[in-house]
């Protein structure tokens, strides 16, 4: 009896050790949902909050390294250096593929390139993997917007103000959008 005592407690301790990320995964993921249902009807003050606490968690890779990788080639991108911050995020999309927030950093890094087709590329596998990230959805409809596609960009804007009405300059992109795209009464 007491050999398998001894065998069970590290089975266990496997078991359990295995379990933890699963279980902050899972509360991280209520939290986020709750934040998200607050966000529709938040007051602006509050949603302005709401949206940068949902940011940051979604900033958050569950890697110390990936998380710098992820600073980093945002510091290269606010410095203009374009081409670091690709190469910085591309090696966070290769040693994290499952992290939406890379994928979307890099999307931006491209779009500031030049590089539309890469952008839009690594836009739909963010959206894949976090379809309610705001962030990236508003970013696919300036880059719809700017490649001459405004009906999919004000789609787009439509979907960030369904999920957050208050973000940014969302509601002064779909006035500017709309006469355009949804016609003019007679």
């Amino acid at each position: 009896m007491g050999v398998l005592r001894f065998n069970l407690n590290p089975v266990l301790a496997l078991v359990l050790a295995l379990s933890a990320p699963a279980l902050a995964l899972a509360q991280d993921t209520a939290r986020l949902d709750g934040m998200y249902e607050a966000l529709e009807n938040a007051p602006p003050p509050e949603a302005d909050r709401l949206g940068r606490e949902i940011m940051l968690e979604l900033s958050k890779s569950g890697s110390p390294a990936m998380n710098l990788l992820l600073k980093r080639g945002r510091a290269a991108m606010a410095a203009g250096d374009t081409g670091l911050a690709i190469e910085l995020l591309s090696a966070l999309t290769d040693h994290a593929p499952g992290f939406a927030e890379g994928w979307h950093a890099r999307s931006v890094a491209f779009a500031r390139a030049g590089m539309m087709g890469p952008a839009m590329a690594d836009l739909e596998r963010a959206l894949t993997l976090d379809p309610r990230n705001f962030a990236a959805i508003y970013s696919l409809g300036a880059l719809l917007e700017e490649i001459g596609q405004p009906a999919l960009a004000y789609e787009a804007y439509g979907r960030v103000a369904a999920i957050h009405p208050h973000f940014d300059d969302v509601a002064a992109a779909l006035a500017r959008l709309e006469g355009e795209t949804q016609g003019s009464d007679l």
